[in-house]
């Protein structure tokens, strides 16, 4: 467990070495993420992902299947249906990243981790080293201080295999719940946009990127005991040629805004990032373990800065998702947290 301190003693934001974990994120004392008190209870209910960097690719792969690399095809671990999440069956997020190290980024204290995914892991070709640096501060807005985590992902080919590209897409997948309640009910979301991949039955897109069905998501709405139940990736950029598997260089853009009016939390997450997955938590399930409730639908909802789901295997987006030898991926986001009057 590594802690750290914002300029509150009750603001504090808590990492693991496993899956370079967000396990707090406090704002006045209140953690706003889904989490479990130690590694242990992770590696046994995480089922959820909670708090876990996602990789070597997130999201859906079709069919298991990565059909051109390197030129040949690969084969992944089927974890979900005939498709491939969240990087199989042991992703990143289960593994144990080196860390916490203190270092200094851009001008700034930071906390790295770092994994090394071998050649073959869950499928993958080529050794990848990820890096990841978190950074906290607070600023005051209005009054209101305003707890900030930043995250920077970092990837690339280290080994010496006869392997020229393989593909990555990082993000983390941390549970917001605002309410400090059992469910995510009363939120008040407005998404950045209402465009959204349209996919199958098996939730692998078909094509078109078109305005959401039934609600404009774009617009303030709220969150009730089970409506409305979204697990889809929004788009903010729909010109993927345009899209580099490195968007560091690229503007920081609001992906979302969030707010329960019983605690007066707000949120904002920004990325770097063309897209990003919004779900409501539908499929949370954790027992009753270590001092915590049992978590389950809706205990929270999920914000995951992205590239589109199955690039790989689409010929317009797979440049995203690309990487080659000599070349890095990388990514961004902020987390934005305060309360009224805090």
């Amino acid at each position: 467990m590594y802690v750290a301190m914002m300029s509150n003693t009750k603001q504090s934001v808590v990492f693991l070495p496993l899956g370079a974990i967000i396990q707090e994120y406090r704002v006045n004392g209140i953690n706003i993420v889904q989490n479990f008190p130690t590694a242990e209870l992770y590696r046994k209910y995480n089922e959820p992902y909670f708090g876990e960097t996602i990789g070597r690719v997130a999201n859906r792969i079709s069919g298991a299947r990565i059909n051109h690399l390197n030129g040949r095809s690969y084969q992944l671990p089927a974890n979900n249906g005939p498709n491939s999440l969240h990087g199989g069956k042991v992703g990143w997020g289960k593994r144990i990243f080196d860390g916490p190290s203190t270092v200094e980024r851009h001008g700034r204290e930071a906390t790295l981790f770092k994994y090394v995914s071998r050649d073959g892991e869950e499928g993958y070709p080529g050794t990848v080293e990820v890096r990841v640096w978190y950074m906290t501060r607070t600023e005051y807005e209005q009054g209101f201080q305003v707890n900030i985590l930043e995250a920077e992902y970092e990837a690339e080919l280290i080994g010496n295999e006869d392997v020229q590209e393989t593909a990555v897409a990082v993000t983390n997948h941390s549970y917001f719940n605002l309410g400090n309640a059992p469910t995510i009910e009363g939120t008040e979301v407005t998404l950045s946009t209402n465009l959204h991949q349209v996919v199958n039955d098996v939730d692998i897109p078909i094509g078109p990127i078109k305005p959401f069905p039934g609600i404009e998501v774009d617009k303030t709405f709220i969150l009730g005991p089970t409506e409305p139940d979204i697990d889809h990736c929004f788009v903010l950029n729909t010109e993927p040629e345009s899209i580099p598997v490195d968007t560091r260089g690229l503007p920081m853009r609001k992906l979302g805004t969030f707010h329960h009016p019983t605690t007066k939390i707000h949120l904002e997450v920004h990325s770097s990032e063309p897209a990003f997955q919004f779900y409501t938590g539908q499929y949370i399930d954790v027992p009753a373990v270590g001092g915590l409730p049992a978590r389950g639908k809706r205990a929270g909802f999920c914000v995951e800065p992205s590239r589109y789901i199955n690039a790989v295997n689409v010929d317009r987006w797979r440049s995203m998702v690309v990487l080659r030898r000599g070349h890095k991926y990388g990514s961004r986001f902020t987390y934005r947290a305060w309360q009224e009057g805090a």
